[in-house]
């Protein structure tokens, strides 16, 4: 099998077909429409293989995370997804991996309604980088700069199962079975929160992914927003799987710090906060409120019981 022959068999044909995509895969450049009073919203993530994934990794768990990780950018965004481009790099073609890493792509770009629109393969170490695109009414998208102070900083769900799955692995952690398995779950499949993006489109002050760690996601919005952080780490919510641990230190330190966990951390203002509560209800989502934020200009302090605790090494950065 050849290029060509591998996109018309696992790409072209396959997936939904937008109606606001006048020309697909095929051609130079796809063309789509965007919405009047509408702006685009693109994103672009690169996963490679021993940095990003394990070479064992299930295609099909491969196929869904390289997609969901980046419609989790657009929801952080308050975007609704509409397209994707993929760029696709293959040590060699080997067609049953193919077949379940397009399979898990597919599915979740049929899930959110995503259409695959075009991209490019080449040969190389396995690597894959996926460029989204998404809608978002003019003047609405969510953003890191707008937390003011006295606004209440949320997060949409449990942290730290991806961090258990990767250092479970590293580490050979006796860990129950199931717990294990629902944290790999975690890492493997995340669901990006795109409802919970556009539920905050007017009502969170600021908005953000958490992909490299709560407190370095958090920094991110504190110096954008120009203001300072209280973070309550006993609020922060955790799984059954994550409260396995016996060890508190290392508990927290994937909770707050290990990131790839795709759950939405937010601010809102007091007057907001019962709406959006009650709004994010209606989705299934349950936030949880872990502090507040103060004018101090991007100090960040942590407190576990009421007690300052020293922050922990925060976050994952590329070549650091």
């Amino acid at each position: 099998m050849k290029e060509f022959e591998l996109i018309n068999r696992y790409f072209t044909g396959r997936g939904i077909a937008r109606r606001d995509v006048d020309l697909g895969i095929g051609d130079d450049c796809a063309l789509v429409r965007v919405p009047e009073s509408c702006q685009l919203a693109v994103t672009t993530d690169t996963l490679v293989e021993g940095v990003h994934f394990f070479a064992d990794i299930s295609p099909r768990a491969l196929g869904h995370r390289a997609l969901a990780v980046n419609l989790s950018d657009l929801a952080a965004m308050g975007a609704e997804p509409a397209w994707v481009s993929l760029g696709l790099t293959l040590p060699s073609i080997d067609a049953q991996w193919l077949e379940e890493f397009t399979d898990g792509m597919h599915e979740i770009a049929e899930y959110y309604n995503v259409q695959i629109v075009g991209g490019d393969t080449t040969q190389g170490p396995l690597t894959i980088t996926v460029c989204a695109k998404g809608i978002v009414p003019q003047g609405k998208a969510l953003t890191r700069s707008g937390a003011k102070n006295g606004d209440w900083i949320y997060v949409t769900g449990p942290l730290g199962d991806s961090g258990l799955a990767i250092e479970a692995r590293k580490q050979n952690w006796s860990i129950a079975e199931e717990h294990l398995e629902n944290a790999n779950k975690r890492f493997h499949f995340p669901s990006p929160r795109v409802a919970a993006g556009q539920v905050l489109r007017g009502i969170a002050t600021s908005a953000i992914d958490i992909s490299d760690g709560l407190l370095a996601d958090l920094s991110h919005i504190l110096k954008q927003s120009g203001v300072g952080a209280v973070i309550h780490a006993d609020k922060v919510p955790t799984s059954a799987a994550l409260n396995s641990l016996k060890n508190d230190d290392i508990r927290l330190q994937l909770a707050l710090a290990y990131g790839d966990d795709y759950e939405l951390l937010f601010t809102v203002s007091d007057d907001n906060k019962s709406i959006l509560e009650a709004k994010l209800q209606q989705y299934g989502v349950e936030p949880v409120c872990i502090g507040q934020v103060v004018n101090n200009d991007g100090k960040l302090e942590l407190l576990y019981h009421n007690q300052t605790m020293p922050l922990p090494n925060i976050g994952f950065e590329h070549f650091s």
